[in-house]
This record gives structure tokens, sequence and C-alpha cells, in this order.
């Protein structure tokens, strides 16, 4: 069973960056996407960005152009840079790990809190 461990959320005003951290302990498969997903109180779990194996990445349109995702291949580790940070960016992440034919791997989930 592959663990992910999460680090980096916390408290932060609007207009703030956080850089949320997540590593693997293994990834055993060519083909695998490794993304961030956010559920806010109250509402489903949902993803908000995506980074697959050969680096193409997937974004939720609210999140455009003030999130990056990225990977270090030979750490087994995902980053979210989370830049002009608003409060309906509030939410529990979870990082995940999504390989095909394999059951999908998650985070404990890390709290990101935007308010003034």
């Amino acid at each position: 069973q592959v663990q992910l461990v999460e680090s980096g959320g916390g408290l932060v005003q609007p207009g703030g960056s956080l850089r949320l951290s997540c590593t693997a302990s293994e990834i055993d498969t060519e083909i695998y996407y490794l993304g961030w997903y956010g559920q806010a109180p109250g509402k489903q779990r949902e993803l908000v960005a995506r980074i697959r194996d050969d680096g193409r990445t997937v974004y939720k349109d609210s999140v455009k152009g003030r999130f990056t995702i990225s990977k270090d291949g030979a750490k087994n580790t995902v980053y979210l840079q989370m830049d002009r940070l608003k409060p309906e960016d509030t939410a529990v992440y979870y990082c995940n790990l999504a390989r095909p034919e394999m059951s999908d791997s998650w985070g404990q989930g890390t709290q990101v809190t935007v308010s003034s």
C-alpha cells in the first residue's frame, strides 16, 4: 500500500501564498497521475490540479494562473504552489496518486485557510 505524506498547509491572508508538498512511499508504474483535490466544508471533494508522469498538467478553472503543480520524479514528490490565494480556496487539500488498473492512494489531508 502506497503511503502519501503531505505538508505545507496553514492559515494565510487573502493574496498570500502557500506551497503544499506530498511524497509517495513508492511509484511503481511508468504511467501515473499525481494530483491535489480540495474539499471545502459541506462540499464534495474535487480536483484542483493534476500532473502526469510525462509532465502534462490539468487545473480547475478557478485556479488557472494562480496555482502551479510540479513534481520531482526522483523524490516521488508533487508540489502545489498556491499564489494570490482567495477565501474561496479554503479547503482541506488531499494528495492523490492514480495508476492504471490500481486503486487510488490518498494522503491524510492538509488544511488551507485563507482569511484576514
